[in-house]
């Protein structure tokens, strides 16, 4: 699958929902968001589970949370997450 990846760690509220957003729009079914962010992005969890998106967070050791979503219903995440993170 294709990964349209963002490092939103240094970036500035609302600028990580405003690229994540821009990302989603982006998705096909061939495809999935993969974003490092230093918060749990609840608001853009919840906007893509309204749209019917499959998503994963996790929080790693170092504190930084590791977002993937896609509209694959099918795909493990889990397997990208491993893959994108070393979590």
């Amino acid at each position: 699958m294709k990964r349209i990846s963002l490092d939103a760690r240094e970036l500035e509220h609302p600028k990580p929902l405003e690229l994540a957003m821009k990302a989603l729009r982006e998705l096909d079914e061939e495809s999935y968001f993969y974003m490092l962010h230093r918060k749990n992005p609840i608001p853009l969890l919840d906007l893509a589970s309204e749209q019917n998106f499959q998503v994963l967070n996790k929080e790693d050791d170092n504190g930084d949370w590791h977002i993937l979503i896609t509209k694959n219903q099918e795909v493990d995440l889990n397997q990208f997450l491993d893959e994108s993170s070393g979590v």
